[in-house]
């Protein structure tokens, strides 16, 4: 599922997946140290009756570094985001976040909504849970690049990488180790990618989420929030509030899966965003 097409943007290169029919835009946003294969296993069903863009968006799994005045950091993202709609022409898009995805989607939404017409977050940070405790030792070590690097290494090795030092407290089932490995090879190896991604782990701040939920009122448009119920992570109760804060928010609770429902949960969640984009 290599990106098929590439945009430039005044940030930098955006690559991407362009896939499907007509009908409304869904345009997807993966976390830190993933890329758009986090997607794989949705979009084939979407794309029956959608358009489906799937970007590599630039948080450690990309493969081309931003330019250096580039800002890293959450709000950034969510302006590049805004920045890639608005090149593509894109209208009443459907916004599918995951992960930080989500937490940079709740920024978009609540201060450059213009070309978003629903939002779904699957578990994601969100108030005070940026990061979560499991993984702000990322962020403490960002601070210090060359430890961060070197303590990076050893997720060379397939079974850390499916430990819960790597993706396990994420899934309930192992991701395929081809794909953590693409994941994770790109900022190993790139010290622009890598620096991409330190820069945006140092400016991750949970004062973004909490002033974003601030503005959750302001944003009119649907909200599914499609959460899964045994996450460890990302706990069922910040789904819950979410659903109830935005305005027209609701809540679909997902059995058997944990943060990255579209890993343990591809149908169901296809399902559930297929249903949602029909709705009039």
């Amino acid at each position: 599922m290599e990106p098929t097409e590439a945009i430039q943007l005044p940030q930098g290169e955006v690559r991407y997946r362009d896939s499907g029919g007509g009908g409304r835009p869904i345009v997807f946003v993966h976390g830190l140290l993933v890329d758009g294969q986090l997607w794989r296993n949705v979009t084939p069903t979407l794309e029956r009756a959608h358009r489906c863009i799937v970007p590599d968006w630039p948080l450690g799994s990309h493969r081309t570094a931003l330019n250096a005045a580039a800002e890293r950091s959450p709000r950034g993202m969510a302006h590049l985001i805004a920045d890639f709609l608005a090149a593509l022409s894109l209208e009443e898009v459907t916004l599918v976040g995951n992960d930080t995805g989500g937490a940079i989607s709740q920024l978009l939404v609540t201060e450059r909504p213009e070309r978003i017409g629903r939002l779904v977050l699957t578990p994601c940070d969100a108030y005070d849970n940026f990061l979560p405790p499991q993984f702000r030792p990322l962020q403490w070590l960002a601070h210090v690049p060359e430890v961060f690097t070197a303590l990076a290494q050893p997720m060379r090795l397939p079974a850390l990488r499916r430990s819960p030092l790597g993706f396990g407290l994420l899934v309930k089932r192992p991701i395929p180790d081809e794909i953590t490995w693409a994941w994770l090879e790109p900022s190993l190896a790139d010290p622009g990618v890598r620096r991409d991604l330190v820069g945006v782990l140092r400016a991750i701040d949970r004062r973004d989420t909490l002033g974003a939920a601030q503005r959750f009122g302001s944003f009119d448009r649907p909200v599914l929030v499609a959460w899964a119920r045994e996450d460890v992570v990302f706990k069922l109760r910040y789904g819950e509030r979410l659903a109830r804060e935005f305005p027209r928010g609701r809540l679909e609770v997902i059995d058997d899966s944990r943060s990255f429902v579209p890993e343990d949960q591809p149908a169901r969640l296809a399902e559930l965003i297929d249903a949602f984009v029909g709705e009039s």
